[in-house]
């Protein structure tokens, strides 16, 4: 699904959504100060839009009027969202003033922090969570469209791929750098929390690719060094790239069946070094202190999760392990220099 919002026509909202199926009518639904009051179909023809590929007539655009929606102009709250998938198209709030900043917080764990998603969700026009999860063609429509100059945008995207469409003064991107050992463990640990799920044959779809790897993590007991060196050699391929420097390989290579060497470390290091607020998971409250200085937002009160005694006991056995420090040397590397930069600047 591709969508764009045109917000240089006046007199209604113009936009235009072309579905994955080429073939099918884009339909939307309109909420209307958060009740759901109309679904419409795509009526307008875009050849433009069927020479790109797009689809297969361009019959994908919508030019809401009072005609179609009377509480057009009298309305405080709009939002457009695609009747498929759900996502959100387009946002309105009457008299409401948003910070005027493009903001991407680039995830880089698997474990839950929900800080700016809880705390940041009501500063900007449109929020987006979790884009990895989208499709890349949904990805590309939030990343580089020109109406989005307030939107939060967070997930673990691999950055490289996007970096160019947050260049401009208003866009802000972060990253909270993790330890890589702490890191490693709570992914192991995770996979072995999902067994529940690859047994159940109406959920195990949502694993994916991981789908073999949860289950080969199911079948080992982490709690000594023999048992995980065993692991790490025995590693299913999904598994590996799962586990194996996930820091580097998410900022140092622009897709995930790109080959990985050492070089990518070194691109990885170069990408991190242009995005505007860095932080470290040691020093996670001064991270989000910097993200809300960087924004304009007054400091707020936090509280972040922390790993659990089980990751941490993991992680410690990790460190001792020859194995599984090959496994993140290159994160290894880019983590310390930036807990030593992190930790001069605020000492």
């Amino acid at each position: 699904m591709r969508f764009f919002v045109n917000k240089e026509v006046s007199g209604g909202i113009h936009f235009w959504l072309a579905p994955d199926n080429p073939r099918a009518i884009s339909k939307v639904f309109i909420s209307v100060d958060g009740r759901r009051t109309l679904e419409l179909s795509a009526w307008i023809t875009d050849d433009n839009i069927r020479a790109h590929g797009w689809h297969s007539t361009g019959q994908c655009v919508y030019m809401i009027t009072e005609n179609e929606l009377p509480e057009l102009f009298s309305a405080n709250r709009i939002e457009i969202f695609d009747a498929d998938t759900n996502i959100l198209i387009f946002r309105s709030l009457r008299e409401k003033v948003f910070l005027p900043a493009k903001l991407i917080n680039i995830t880089t764990t698997v474990q839950k922090n929900t800080f700016v998603e809880q705390n940041l969700f009501d500063l900007f026009q449109y929020s987006y969570f979790n884009v990895d999860r989208l499709s890349e063609e949904v990805v590309q429509s939030i990343m580089q469209g020109p109406w989005l100059t307030s939107s939060l945008i967070t997930g673990a995207v691999i950055f490289p791929r996007y970096e160019v469409f947050f260049q401009d003064d208003n866009c802000v991107s972060g990253v909270l750098v993790q330890d890589p050992f702490v890191e490693m463990a709570a992914r192991m640990r995770w996979l072995q929390a999902k067994k529940a799920v690859a047994d159940d044959p109406a959920q195990n779809w949502r694993l994916g690719a991981l789908l073999e790897s949860v289950r080969f993590a199911a079948e080992y007991d982490l709690s000594n060094s023999r048992n995980i060196k065993r692991f790490l050699r025995m590693l299913p391929e999904p598994c590996y790239r799962f586990l194996y420097n996930p820091l580097c390989r998410q900022f140092g290579t622009r897709s995930p069946s790109d080959p990985f060497g050492p070089g990518n470390s070194i691109v990885a290091m170069e990408i991190i070094s242009r995005i505007k607020v860095v932080g470290h998971s040691d020093y996670t409250n001064e991270y989000y202190t910097a993200l809300l200085d960087r924004l304009g937002v007054a400091p707020i009160e936090m509280s972040h999760p922390k790993p659990s005694e089980d990751v941490l006991s993991l992680a410690t056995l990790l460190r001792s392990v020859d194995a599984a420090r090959d496994m993140v040397a290159f994160d290894t590397v880019i983590s310390d220099a930036v807990r030593h930069a992190v930790g001069k600047s605020w000492g």
